[in-house]
């Protein structure tokens, strides 16, 4: 039952929802000023193409036949990321994911395009 229990289905659908919602609010930012060095920005764009074109499993590198699949030369390792994931792993953020996702990606916003 709906606000009875926690649903963790539920809780991933919506924190994945808003990464993508995160994303399209700053869609317009400059991927030279941006970088490729694995930074929040790029993490975000990354989890975002995984959830939209690649079943939800983090895909980092183009996919075959999806030219926009992926960043290009977006160098993401899990272990200098937000989230720690690793190519193939199943995107479900939780709130706390998604509270520390979002206060990088802000950190970095202010960084670089002030």
């Amino acid at each position: 039952q709906v606000g009875k229990e926690p649903n963790e289905e539920f809780e991933a659908r919506f924190f994945n929802d808003q990464v993508l919602l995160l994303d399209h609010m700053f869609v317009h930012r400059m991927a030279g000023i941006e970088g490729k060095d694995g930074n929040p920005l790029n993490e975000v764009r990354v989890l975002c193409n995984s959830i939209l074109l690649n079943k939800g499993k983090l895909q980092v590198e183009k996919l075959p036949g999806w030219p926009e699949s992926a960043g290009s030369s977006i160098k993401l390792s899990p272990e200098q990321s937000i989230l720690k994931l690793r190519p193939g792993d199943d995107v479900q953020l939780r709130e706390a994911d998604f509270v520390r996702l979002c206060k990088a990606f802000f950190a970095e916003i202010e960084k670089k395009y002030q």
